[in-house]
């Protein structure tokens, strides 16, 4: 292991105020150029932090004709105003933003570990990192003695938990819950569902965990770059670190949400003891649990890998990604040892399962069995590859080979049925060193449908039908055949298909609180609105809405958790003295919302086009898929159509109810745009960028290449 120097910066670390470094990093690998820029008052008040800083200077950055794989594309990391806050639940969020491989325009993600709030106490409210370096480098930032370096780094490990434990200890100085790393691993260099790893320093455990910044294949666009990973370092935290306007008012609304947590997790979800591996039971019994590439939606098989499973099988203790969050949702797993890959027979730390990873690399794929699931989970986050993706991805493929779409002469003799476990992970070690089939398959849904009908003859109708995918990010893990609000909440997020700007699916089909069209598009308003506002400030969503206030259910907007909307509005204003109430967040979000809307606009896409979702996301393909929910199917036929409508063919009932939904996803759309503010094309008016005070002479040039003038 060797590091020789290529630059280095002295820097005077300034002092937080209320919530911001107020000037932000920018590094160079191609040139080794480190510079400093401030941020102006109108930089905070438009964009606010984390993502919408993110976006700012990625705009700045890229041209229309920037491709992922550019020098110029910028991979850029923050946290926000109030991220970094110890006693607040949920406060220790970063937000990374970039090209994507997978989608040609910017994708953002959430993600815990300690990187972005001691990147800000180190001095930066963000750190944007352009170029290719011609030698694997690592950007070192260290806030305690005021310097940044880029140093060539020779014979360090490949994956990521070698890699993150080695810099841990060069850069600790005896102290490693200092440290924070970003790395990505050989599966982010060889495909294009590259996730990052961000690190925190386990002191009880004594060793390095992990969360990941897995959408859009970042970490692909960072192994381009020849990033072998990012390292920060920064000493204790405490209220008055972020210097709050108003700490006495900070404590405060920190302890009642605090305290609720601890007094009613126990008795809600149990979030501090088994994750959010309770959604597998749920979702299994509404019929939402993704099984055989989406087919279904539940199995009996569900309880070999639900809640109780996991249970037993997760180390117990504290497990917080950030300090003094009470939700402690970080669970892993002790003393696992793979049965195949580089790890094979040696004893290992799984940071998770999570949800989407057991329905992802479980259900999706027809496996249940809690092993396999811990196998894949561990690789993935070793060799930096998005669970979500490679599930989603491999269940893609295992339907076409069982509807004989593609063929062990086109696997390389891998059998790829659902259930086959073993293939499942001969394929995933593939995807990450890029060999055989697994070459093909890292590549993503988007442009494996595009082989398989050009290179293999295979029908690209039925590809198009079962490639789950939306603007070319794999589909996260929640069935939305009979929730057409959540079809709009995927097929309408800016980045692709991913439920972190609304999830619907309860309240539209379980509780049917919005029957009309105007009703659903309202909810697609104000849900996107209020979650990408967690994205600006460096918070995790799950403290809002995943463990409620017992009166919750009384209150006239129970969806909303108002209760806790009141309180983050307190929390913000605490923290930047910025007085700011319920309502004002939604029009805080959707500045940067309506920007980033433009911003893919920018890069060819924003319209209506491109929000178009896989007809397995609206109803059923196959016969197979009408016939097992015959019952269902034939009464809502019936419901629409009156009577008779349920007669004849599966064949003749499938093309019926696929022509009267997806006429129902397109009005839709219809709504959603016009309660948005957008033109019947999806695009934000001139009106709507002046409300919201974007109208940015740049902005305004976009609109009007694309025909929108007024």
């Amino acid at each position: 292991m060797k590091f020789t120097q290529r630059q280095t910066m002295q820097y005077q670390r300034p002092e937080i105020d209320k919530g911001y470094a107020n000037q932000t990093l920018h590094v160079d690998v191609g040139d080794y150029s480190i510079s400093v820029k401030p941020v102006p008052e109108k930089m905070k008040d438009t964009f606010i932090g984390g993502k919408g800083f993110d976006l700012w200077l990625m705009w700045q950055a890229v041209k229309s004709t920037t491709r992922w794989n550019d020098p110029e594309n910028a991979i850029c990391i923050a946290s926000g105003p109030m991220g970094g806050t110890p006693a607040y639940p949920g406060s220790g969020k970063s937000i990374v933003t970039a090209l994507s491989p997978l989608t040609d325009s910017v994708v953002d993600s959430n993600v815990g570990g300690y990187f972005g709030p001691y990147l800000k106490f180190a001095g930066f409210d963000a750190l944007e990192i352009k170029g290719k370096s011609d030698k694997p480098v690592v950007v070192v930032i260290d806030g305690l003695d005021g310097y940044v370096g880029i140093e060539q780094a020779q014979d360090l490990p490949d994956d990521a938990y070698a890699l993150s434990a080695v810099l841990t200890e060069k850069f600790a100085r005896g102290k490693k819950r200092n440290i924070s790393v970003v790395s990505a691993g050989p599966g982010a260099k060889h495909s294009y569902w590259g996730c990052l790893n961000f690190s925190w320093y386990d002191t009880k455990r004594k060793m390095v965990r992990y969360k990941q910044a897995g959408r859009g294949g970042i970490g692909t666009v960072f192994e381009d770059k020849n990033i072998k990973a990012l390292v920060v370092r920064w000493d204790s935290v405490s209220l008055d670190t972020n210097r709050p306007a108003d700490k006495d008012a900070l404590r405060k609304v920190a302890k009642k949400h605090s305290k609720e947590i601890v007094t009613l997790d126990p008795k809600q979800n149990e979030m501090a003891r088994i994750g959010t591996t309770h959604l597998v039971s749920i979702m299994n019994d509404f019929d939402l649990l993704p099984t055989n590439n989406f087919r279904y939606g539940r199995d009996p098989r569900s309880t070999l890998i639900d809640r109780d499973v996991y249970e037993k099988l997760f180390d117990p203790g504290f497990d917080g990604c950030w300090m003094g969050c009470t939700v402690a949702c970080a669970h892993g797993v002790r003393d696992f040892i793979p049965m195949t890959g580089p790890y094979k027979g040696k004893s290992v730390f799984v940071d998770g399962p999570e949800y989407e990873t057991i329905a992802g690399c479980g259900s999706n794929l027809g496996v249940f069995d809690p092993y396999t699931i811990l196998e894949i989970n561990f690789y993935c986050d070793a060799y930096g590859l998005d669970t979500i993706s490679v599930g989603t991805g491999i269940a893609f493929v295992m339907e076409c080979y069982e509807m004989e779409l593609i063929n062990q002469k086109h696997t390389g003799g891998l059998e790829l049925n659902f259930g086959n476990r073993t293939a499942a992970m001969q394929l995933l070690h593939q995807i990450a060193l890029g060999e055989g089939f697994g070459k093909i398959v890292g590549l993503g849904i988007r442009k494996m449908k595009k082989i398989f009908a050009g290179e293999y003859g295979a029908d690209a109708a039925i590809l198009e039908d079962i490639g789950m995918e939306s603007k070319g990010l794999e589909f996260s893990e929640y069935m939305t055949k009979e929730s057409l609000a959540q079809q709009g909440g995927y097929g309408m997020a800016l980045k692709g298909a991913q439920h972190d700007e609304a999830w619907l699916i309860f309240l539209d089909m379980v509780h049917n609180f919005m029957p009309t069209f105007e009703q659903k598009a309202e909810a697609l308003h104000w849900f996107p609105m209020f979650r990408t506002w967690f994205g600006l400030c460096g918070l995790c969503k799950l403290p809002w809405n995943d463990i409620v206030p017992e009166d919750n259910k009384d209150t006239p907007e129970p969806a909303k958790v108002m209760k806790h909307v009141q309180w983050y509005a307190q929390y913000f204003t605490a923290v930047t003295g910025r007085n700011l109430e319920p309502n004002g967040i939604i029009e805080m979000s959707e500045a940067v919302y309506n920007f980033q809307r433009v911003f893919n606009l920018r890069m060819g896409l924003g319209r209506r086009e491109h929000d178009k979702i896989p007809y397995r996301a609206v109803g059923p393909v196959t016969v197979d898929e009408y016939e097992s929910r015959k019952q269902r199917y034939d009464k809502q036929l019936i419901q629409i159509f009156g009577d008779g409508a349920a007669d004849g063919t599966s064949e003749e009932k499938v093309a019926k109810l696929r022509k009267y939904r997806q006429d129902q996803y397109e009005q839709l759309k219809d709504a959603v745009y016009k309660r948005r503010g957008w033109t019947p094309d999806g695009i934000p008016t001139v009106a709507t960028v002046k409300r919201l005070g974007i109208d940015f002479p740049e902005v305004l040039e976009v609109l009007k290449a694309n025909g929108v003038t007024e």
